[in-house]
């Protein structure tokens, strides 16, 4: 311990004052000697620079200013064939009108006829509901027809496609009341009356046919299919079931059954499956009335090329929002950015909520971001599949704190520069993956409008 710290030993400090003295006086020297010498030095960075080629240096660059411009789009015909989840029956919305959706799906039989005599003494069509909105203060009703059209699992099929019918229609099939809130398993019984004669009978009526062959006529081209539909009610009801190929052989969740009794009074089943195992072929059909919307909240701009201060996203392949990026064709336009790695980009889409039909529990909890191409293709950005089990990476998230959907997109962004085909647009189509829930999201000239975050490195 040296003698400047407080010693009660002590009661003066002759020898230590003189000591530090010239301590700071060496101190001070050495700091004005390293001044001037360090003066004459260039600086350390700066050395050898002439003697490096300008590419082996590199400069990162961020903008935050890129404009991003949204639109509300709609497109009737969009391709739905073998759906992993078929809709059913309609839904009214304020903001986007009516919405109809209905199925159509072939039947297989689901094992070998034995050819043995029967009477039909009634049938039964379970269905596994997924889920099921709106519609819970009275009784709905299923209507199936059988269509006059052979239809295939490698066909491509539309939203908006005209189905043939034969005229066979089985109507008034009650659908009994639905929880909202988990999954239904429901049987439905269907009429015995129904003309010419019921559906059991009609589906049997030649048992020569109830077979499968690959060479010549058979059950397919005997009984090509059904479409279902969800009469109309002043209370409607939208559900949704999954006609996809089951993961265990034989665990149907979507069937009629057939139950008969024989000549000696016995009894037997017989199913035919629309979750069969040997995939059935089947598309959805959706139409969308905006004209039904409240006056007040209609929405006002579709395909008319008008920057609103909103646009929309509706489920069900209805309405959705178009993002472009001018400023993105403007960097790809410029000779001066040829050669940059894009380590950033970002977009940003606010949320309009408007405190009881739309708010953070009734949007969607995210969004996907696909691109077309000039030859019509939609594809979704290369960034939602980086991380294809739970697409952390791309995000598409909402963050319920900025009330904001974010979405990464480098992958998308840094192909688009590279693209010399000019297949590629810089534009932007959010939708909705599956689910039933709309969203209304803020645009153009709002206060907090859409933002795309951009940072690149330049070689």
């Amino acid at each position: 311990m040296t003698r400047y710290y407080h010693n009660s030993q002590l009661t003066r400090r002759s020898a230590s004052v003189p000591h530090d003295i010239f301590k700071v006086l060496s101190l001070t020297f050495f700091a004005i000697v390293s001044f001037f010498v360090s003066s004459c030095e260039e600086k350390p960075t700066l050395i050898g620079n002439d003697l490096l080629p300008g590419n082996d240096f590199v400069k990162i660059s961020s903008i935050d200013t890129l404009s991003a411009r949204s639109y509300t789009m709609y497109d009737d015909s969009v391709r739905t064939d073998n759906p992993s989840v078929s809709y059913l029956g309609q839904i009214n919305d304020p903001y986007f009108g009516t919405t109809t959706a209905n199925f159509v799906s072939q039947i297989r039989m689901g094992g070998a006829w034995d050819d043995k005599p029967f009477i039909v003494d009634s049938v039964r069509l379970y269905l596994h509901v997924l889920s099921a909105t709106g519609g819970s203060s009275m009784k709905h009703y299923l209507k199936i027809s059988e269509i006059a059209e052979s239809i295939y699992t490698d066909s491509a099929y539309y939203s908006n496609r005209k189905v043939q019918t034969t005229g066979y229609v089985v109507a008034d099939i009650e659908i009994p009341i639905l929880r909202t809130d988990t999954i239904n398993d429901i049987a439905l019984t269907l009429p015995p009356s129904t003309l010419p004669m019921s559906f059991g009978n009609y589906i049997t009526r030649d048992t020569a046919k109830l077979f499968y062959s690959s060479t010549i006529s058979d059950f397919k081209t005997f009984f090509k299919g059904l479409i279902f539909q969800i009469e109309p009610s002043s209370d409607p009801l939208l559900i949704s079931l999954s006609l996809a190929q089951p993961r265990t052989l034989g665990a149907y969740y979507n069937y009629f059954v057939l139950f008969m009794s024989d000549l000696a009074g016995g009894t037997k089943q017989f199913i035919f499956v629309l979750d069969a195992t040997n995939k059935n072929a089947a598309f959805n059909r959706f139409t969308h009335n905006f004209n039904t919307a409240a006056p007040d909240k209609k929405i006002q701009h579709i395909n008319d090329g008008y920057r609103d201060t909103l646009s929309y996203l509706q489920y069900l392949n209805g309405v959705y929002t178009k993002v472009t990026l001018p400023g993105l064709a403007s960097l790809k336009n410029d000779p001066s950015m040829k050669n940059i790695a894009v380590n950033k980009a970002k977009l940003s889409i606010p949320v309009q909520f408007d405190g009881t039909l739309y708010k953070p529990t009734t949007v969607p909890t995210s969004l996907i971001l696909r691109y077309r191409s000039k030859a019509g293709i939609k594809y979704v950005v290369p960034d939602y599949n980086i991380d294809a089990t739970y697409h952390s990476f791309f995000s598409g998230a909402l963050d319920t704190v900025a009330n904001v959907y974010n979405f990464n997109i480098p992958a998308f962004v840094q192909g688009y520069l590279k693209d010399a085909t000019g297949q590629v647009e810089p534009e932007l189509e959010v939708f909705q993956g599956a689910g039933t829930r709309n969203v209304i999201l803020k645009a153009n000239n709002s206060k907090t409008p859409v933002k795309f975050q951009f940072t690149y490195t330049k070689f």
